[in-house]
């Protein structure tokens, strides 16, 4: 959905075409580890070029002599990690001084004696090229399913940050001057809530674990949901699934971004263009849900402010939108994954000129052929689950919306609950 529209922060931004680079392809098994063991990523961001609201400048836009330290709370846990960091939008080379993975404390400490050095092809300091990502080398460290882990860089010459993720919706920290990787108590110079450079983790995990990616916009991305609280329905999905009892062995990420659209760029490039690399390139991959599209329906003539969010001859017809899934499912099909396709959730109300009469024809028609063409490998009804009663178009006042686009906490835990885990294996 328009996703940019976050609760409290500044939401909405447009992007020109931006060039792609392609994930590798997937990892093989990880180095010295027991053939029994594979590769499967635990948590991700989608990285995408740095976005302004009109003409306000970014709170931050590089580094220099500074440390940056981030949070995460993988998935699956494990025994054996390693990091994905990502340059691929940068223009310039990424110096990376020096980096630390540790469990986390609370705010932008970390556990003592479970600093561990990250290494990249055994050197302790890395260049990542412009256009490129870089993978660490393997980190033996043990964290918990759902366990909070701190990714902390060090970049001593002035850096531009130009690969970011917009809706961190984690806090994460920058330093006073220095080097402060293998600190436990940061030295605080301002909190963000982007995540900057860091694209990835990974688990070494039994060879028969798969991974579910959660693959959309805003609403999957979590705008609307509470900072530092995991809320958004992947989380939430994923704590159904620790739970279930028999479950199946599977990891969950988060692959949505703001703004993101199926067949344009918007926040991010096209998910037609970014779909290889954040969802088929993923080590461990057996399955997607697929929720994107509703930014194709509402930009075109809509604004945000004074901003056009895009052109009304950018105006899309339910059958492109269903041209945009059917690639998604060739492609995902072609590697041997399956695809769970989601209805889009109701969206009346929204201001702008984002919905429309017109607008929420075409809605319908592109959930009628999600629910009923059998192109998918399974159908996920969250515009069922998230609609009101009496007034279908809109979604329920329970479910805490503030700009009857993206639900609340509530309603994202709702959006989970209505996922028959049965469809995922």
């Amino acid at each position: 959905m328009r996703g940019g529209w976050l609760r409290g922060c500044a939401a909405l931004a447009l992007t020109g075409s931006l060039a792609l680079v392609m994930r590798a392809a997937p990892a093989a098994e990880p180095a010295g580890a027991a053939q029994a063991t594979r590769w499967v990523a635990s948590w991700a961001a989608s990285p995408h070029q740095p976005l302004k609201l009109g003409s306000a400048p970014a709170a931050v836009t590089s580094l220099k002599d500074q440390t940056l330290r981030q949070r995460v709370r993988v998935s699956l846990g494990g025994q054996q990690l390693r990091v994905r960091f990502s340059n691929e939008f940068g223009a310039a080379p990424l110096d990376i001084a020096a980096a630390t993975l540790a469990l986390a404390a609370s705010g932008s400490g970390i556990v003592a004696g479970s600093v561990h050095r990250l290494t990249f092809g055994g050197a302790s300091s890395f260049r990542v090229p412009a256009g490129a990502p870089a993978v660490s080398d393997p980190v033996d460290l043990a964290v918990k399913d759902s366990g909070e882990l701190a990714v902390s860089v060090y970049v001593a010459h002035e850096t531009a940050l130009d690969t970011v993720h917009e809706t961190g919706l984690e806090s994460g920290f920058i330093s006073k001057p220095g080097d402060f990787t293998a600190v436990a108590e940061l030295p605080v110079a301002q909190t963000v809530q982007r995540r900057f450079v860091l694209s990835e983790i990974d688990v070494a995990a039994p060879a028969g674990t798969g991974l579910v990616v959660a693959f959309g916009d805003s609403i999957t991305d979590g705008a609307g949901s509470s900072l530092d609280a995991n809320h958004r329905w992947p989380d939430f999905l994923w704590e159904r699934l620790r739970a279930a009892p028999g479950r199946p062995h599977l990891a969950v990420v988060d692959e949505g971004i703001s703004g993101n659209r199926l067949l344009s760029d918007g926040m991010g490039v096209s998910s037609l263009a970014r779909f290889d690399r954040d969802v088929l390139a993923l080590p461990g991959v057996t399955q997607v849900i697929v929720l994107i599209g509703i930014n194709d329906i509402g930009w075109p003539g809509a604004k945000f402010g004074d901003l056009t969010l895009a052109s009304p001859a950018e105006a899309v017809t339910a059958e492109q939108l269903i041209g945009g899934y059917r690639q998604l499912i060739a492609r995902a099909h072609a590697r041997g994954v399956r695809v769970l396709g989601a209805t889009l959730l109701p969206f009346e109300g929204t201001a702008g000129n984002y919905y429309t009469a017109e607008k929420e024809a075409l809605r319908q028609a592109a959930n009628d052929w999600i629910r009923t063409s059998g192109a998918f490998d399974g159908v996920i009804d969250f515009d069922a689950a998230a609609r009101d009663a009496q007034h279908p178009g809109q979604i329920r006042e329970s479910f805490g919306s503030q700009d009857h686009l993206h639900p609340g906490d509530a309603g994202y835990r709702a959006l989970a609950a209505a996922i028959d885990l049965k469809l995922l294996h």
